[in-house]
């Protein structure tokens, strides 16, 4: 990262080693060994090491990462308190921590403790001031259209996904699924944006920002994860229609006061409104205010008022009766936006 320029990326997904200090061989009920993480690489001489680690390669980080980047970084209840701790104390701004909860994660076999079912990942800006991404509406789409936890309930990586030496092997011993990195692309960063994974493995963060319209920079230092993940992205193929890869924010979308759709002779003044079920109706004013029994004002104030609530969206809650049919006079308002467009 110190051949980096300064600030020169969007976003960094850091996946690092998570220090599992495993002393001895895990087995199974039947005594076969669990191919578990028992490379160097993952090995520390004592916490004091692994901390002066994470912060070389956090402060690296910052450095290259653009005033208005995000970076995410994955750990288990092995490393991921440490390293939110060295964070904050480089004066990293907490977004979220987001619990990955695995639908099939591996059993606890000696029956000691609870099962590890989930791991942990800390999303956070460069700093408090930081104005930066996250495509609130991707998130809510994604979710059919209910509001993105920031728990999420996704498999390991496992079947035709998990990639195999040629001794069937795993290639590697941690590799990720391509839907939680789909996940943390879609929701931080937008097309052409360039994404930075110091611990690249075998490329799942370079194979779903090359297939998003990401640009991405891998770092690895083990040839054998090299070797694997150039062939992996040498088969990716990119989603050519930039329309597919964008939800458009309803935030950046024009303003459109009620009073234009009777401008417009969308609606006409006198014509009736109605509430769900046609519990509550109001008329059109040609000021663009509706008026229900005493109660006159803006199409927000009135839904309020008739049901005796805080605050109302009213054109979600207003419905213009077509043919019999209520619909919801958010859809004039589309229209509208559509011409301005």
């Amino acid at each position: 990262m110190s051949a980096l320029p300064e600030a020169c990326v969007d976003a960094v997904f850091a996946d690092p080693p998570y220090n599992l200090q495993l002393a001895n061989d895990l087995k199974r009920p039947d005594n076969s060994r669990v191919d578990g993480v028992d490379e160097g690489w993952d090995k520390f001489q004592n916490f004091s090491a692994y901390d002066s680690f994470t912060r070389d390669w956090l402060s690296a980080a910052r450095r290259v990462l653009k005033p208005n980047g995000t970076l995410w970084v994955i750990g288990s209840y092995h490393n991921i308190f440490r390293v939110g701790s060295i964070l904050q104390d480089l004066e990293f701004w907490m977004l979220n921590d987001v619990i990955w909860r695995k639908s099939n994660p591996m059993p606890n076999f000696r029956g000691r403790r609870f099962t590890n079912a989930h791991e942990t990942l800390i999303w956070c800006a460069k700093s408090e001031k930081s104005k930066y991404t996250f495509n609130y509406d991707s998130m809510k789409a994604l979710n059919d259209d209910i509001q993105m936890r920031s728990d999420w309930l996704l498999p390991i990586c496992n079947g035709g996904e998990r990639l195999k030496n040629d001794d069937g092997r795993k290639a590697h011993p941690t590799q990720k699924p391509e839907a939680l990195l789909h996940r943390v692309v879609m929701a931080s960063t937008k097309v052409g944006d360039v994404i930075l994974d110091p611990f690249f493995g075998t490329g799942t963060t370079g194979a779903v920002a090359k297939q998003l319209q990401r640009d991405f920079i891998g770092i690895e230092r083990e040839q054998d994860y090299i070797d694997v993940a150039e062939e992996r992205l040498s088969r990716v193929r990119q989603i050519e229609e930039t329309s597919l890869l964008e939800t458009p924010s309803k935030r950046d979308q024009p303003r459109i006061p009620f009073g234009w759709l009777v401008e417009r002779g969308l609606l006409r003044p006198g014509e009736v409104l109605y509430g769900p079920r046609r519990r509550y109706a109001a008329k059109v004013r040609a000021d663009g205010t509706i008026i229900s029994s005493d109660n006159r004002g803006s199409i927000h104030k009135i839904g309020a008022a008739v049901q005796g609530a805080d605050a109302c969206n009213g054109w979600t809650f207003w419905h213009l009766d077509i043919e019999g049919k209520l619909v919801p006079i958010d859809v004039l308002r589309q229209k509208l936006r559509a011409e301005l467009n």
